[in-house]
């Protein structure tokens, strides 16, 4: 007996000067595990990137987890953004928990856990970027993006962000930079491993959006990192791939206004001086294979630079054109008449206006005999991925170049497949198979 009350005597002292040993359950145990680091997992949708997945350090190994133990609140921000209060905070929605590495890869037994998320096209809150519009004209950018996330039975909270996964944007290299005429243009690439002796390039160039100096920008604001993908790549038995990015828009003048062709760029020189010299300094390049698209300003702009130097291009790949077709001559559509191009886009398209761009452009170009033009002409953008609602869910219309990125274009104007030696292909298959 005596020994049990010392016992106890003993237990007492310690909880009194150890608080290690406190048991009140708003205090965190053990300083409520080692660490409250988080690591955030992105993933690029067709709307654009969002948080998929974030992973929990863990004090001690475990070999469980459950969704319904955790709960997140997250806080976006941006210096001199006004947000509505449904975009700013609120909670993500967890789908399941597994036990992970650092990199979110399950294991059976670690010191991580990774939390998956629902994110679909309409929730704000899933993004790490926000289209803010400031100074006269919008853009993409990244904003500040918090968690907190609280295990629920030991109350628990992580809510330092240590590190961030992008498989698909990690492919490329960002810091490409270069200048002519006193214009300087950021630009990412992507150089492909293969025993290929000359490799095709793939040149993307973004819609109006994406202008700035931080080409992830460019990649992630509507999924371009795919032409990087091993599926996309496959056609190509391997692709450089060339993303510039203009400071402003591609379709500014030399007033800062927007030109729909009526007027000269003030990007063309540089930018067409950025691509020569990007082949010329990797010789693996096969300059008989050099192919530019882009959407809405950067169709423009891939316009713009074929009708400019059509013997460079092998093809073009252009979606949701806003070159208007009133701008382009006779003579001009004369010279690019055996440049290959497919066009995508979609007939609700209310920015960049089908029958005053791409509609009158292509008919006149298969008047003029043009032997390998063909466009994708869709009613509307849907989800591809029948996620959220397949055919029933409408983009706005000027989104066709999901189209492009998907690489789901296998059709022509009058609906017929487009074939090559005999085959229905896709737009990426058939741009593989272009050569000058």
């Amino acid at each position: 007996m005596k020994k049990s009350i010392l016992s106890l005597s003993v237990f007492l002292i310690l909880m009194i000067l150890n608080p290690l040993f406190a048991v009140d359950p708003e205090i965190k145990t053990i300083s409520n595990y080692a660490d409250d680091n988080y690591t955030l997992i992105l993933e690029g949708y067709d709307w654009g990137p969002a948080v998929k997945k974030v992973v929990l350090q863990t004090a001690e190994l475990t070999t469980e987890a459950n969704a319904t133990d955790y709960k997140i609140e997250v806080e976006r921000s941006a210096d001199g953004v006004v947000m509505k209060p449904e975009e700013a905070k609120g909670s993500r929605e967890i789908l399941f928990a597994y036990v992970s590495d650092a990199n979110g890869n399950r294991v059976s037994e670690g010191n991580h856990i990774t939390l998956v998320l629902l994110v679909h096209p309409n929730n704000p809150l899933d993004s790490p970027i926000k289209y803010v519009f400031k100074d006269g004209r919008g853009s993409n950018q990244w904003i500040d993006y918090k968690m907190t996330i609280t295990q629920v039975s030991t109350t628990t909270i992580w809510n330092k962000e240590v590190s961030r996964l992008y498989t698909d944007l990690d492919r490329f290299n960002l810091k490409g930079k270069h200048s002519n005429n006193g214009i300087t243009l950021t630009y990412a690439s992507f150089e492909p491993k293969t025993t290929a002796v000359k490799s095709p390039l793939i040149i993307w160039l973004h819609g109006g959006g994406e202008g700035g100096s931080d080409p992830s920008i460019a990649l992630v604001a509507n999924k371009a990192t795919n032409y990087a993908s091993p599926e996309i790549q496959s056609f190509f038995n391997g692709a450089y791939v060339l993303v510039p990015q203009a400071p402003t828009f591609w379709m500014q003048n030399a007033n800062g206004d927007y030109t729909r062709g009526d007027t000269d760029d003030i990007y063309n020189k540089a930018l067409f001086n950025l691509i020569d010299n990007f082949v010329k300094d990797n010789p693996k390049v096969d300059s008989d294979r050099v192919y530019i698209g882009g959407c809405s300003n950067g169709g423009y702009m891939s316009l713009k630079l074929i009708l400019e130097h059509p013997n460079y291009f092998a093809a073009g790949y252009i979606s949701a054109l806003a070159y208007q077709n009133q701008y382009i001559t006779d003579e001009q559509v004369k010279r690019i008449n055996n440049v290959p191009i497919w066009f995508v886009h979609s007939r609700d398209d209310t920015t960049t206006i089908p029958d005053e761009t791409v509609v009158p452009l292509y008919n006149r170009l298969i008047n003029a005999k043009a032997p390998n033009v063909h466009f994708s002409y869709y009613d509307h953008v849907i989800d591809l991925t029948g996620f959220y609602g397949g055919e029933n869910y409408y983009f706005p219309g000027h989104w066709s170049w999901i189209y492009s990125h998907a690489n789901n274009a296998n059709f022509d104007f009058d609906n017929k497949p487009v074939l090559l030696n005999g085959e229905n292909v896709t737009i990426m298959k058939w741009l593989a198979a272009q050569k000058k």
